[in-house]
């Protein structure tokens, strides 16, 4: 009784944080008009606010996509080897650095957009992709740092000195033994970082002046206030926006777990692979 008790709450709890999503889709595909008395269930569907979204929506969706996975290649490649620095590496004031990046965290957006403003405006980066991505990199960065400073750190020194002895130098060994068996924990900061630039509204508000260059986040805003009627091409958009993001997270879910409980039972000292490693460090017939 009680296992079923809570499968039932569990059920209820569910439908109620999914209802918002079930209505957004069925929003989206009754007809024009006032949303409001829509009913329950899309008995007749129409794809007409579809084929609206896409038609004026298609160019916000690139920007955002473009501005999203440069912000992830840009966050991975500064944060990857700062990490690295920081894990692996005998430094002095490694906490204080840690300590700034989590202060960085904790900085509001408006401050952060008020003052990339008035740079951009002298730098002519307003209304660029270069802007945006460099303006979502400031939250993707410090994040990934902290995710790939935790993973690096348990990477077993035996490995790192194995790799040394083998001839490796420190690049090498980066980029052929840290970056390979991170690989969770890449995907994990890429994800979020591709979330984080992907639901961004605040930077795209306050940095682009024009609708040449806008994410799709404006775009929703501004379409809805000018089709405040058509609220199924509204809702078509968002549900379009959440594809993206929704089939991101279920394809990595898998590596998202890994990154942060299944290395420490592959690089353990006593696994197989660091045992290879040592054997190999220490005997030369090996």
């Amino acid at each position: 009784m009680r296992r079923a008790l809570s499968t039932v709450i569990g059920i209820l709890l569910l439908a109620l944080m999914l209802f918002p999503v079930y209505w957004m889709v069925n929003a989206s595909l009754q007809p024009a008009g006032n949303t409001l008395r829509a009913g329950w269930f899309p008995l007749h569907p129409d794809f007409g606010g579809y084929a609206v979204a896409l038609r004026e929506q298609t160019g916000h969706l690139v920007t955002s996509l473009v501005v999203s996975l440069g912000s992830v290649v840009l966050s991975l490649a500064l944060a990857a080897p700062a990490a690295h620095a920081l894990a692996l590496f005998s430094l002095r004031g490694t906490d204080l650095v840690l300590l700034g990046i989590l202060v960085t965290q904790t900085v509001p957006g408006i401050v952060m957009a008020n003052a990339l403003y008035d740079a951009y405006t002298e730098l002519g980066l307003l209304n660029s992709w270069l802007g945006l991505i460099l303006a979502d990199s400031t939250a993707g960065v410090p994040f990934a740092i902290i995710v790939l400073h935790a993973f690096m750190r348990t990477i077993p020194r035996e490995i790192v000195e194995a790799a040394r002895v083998d001839g490796a130098g420190k690049v090498r060994v980066f980029r052929s033994v840290v970056l390979p068996m991170s690989g969770n924990a890449l995907i994990t900061a890429a994800v979020f970082t591709f979330l984080f630039t992907w639901s961004d509204f605040l930077f795209a508000l306050t940095l682009t002046t024009t609708d040449t260059v806008q994410p799709v986040t404006l775009g929703i805003y501004q379409y809805l206030g000018a089709h405040t009627n058509q609220w199924n091409a509204v809702m078509a958009t968002t549900v379009l926006a959440s594809v993206p993001a929704a089939l991101l997270l279920v394809l990595s879910q898998r590596y998202v777990i890994a990154g942060s409980s299944g290395f420490t039972r592959c690089a353990e000292p006593g696994s197989d692979a660091t045992v290879a490693r040592k054997r190999k460090a220490t005997d030369p017939k090996d």
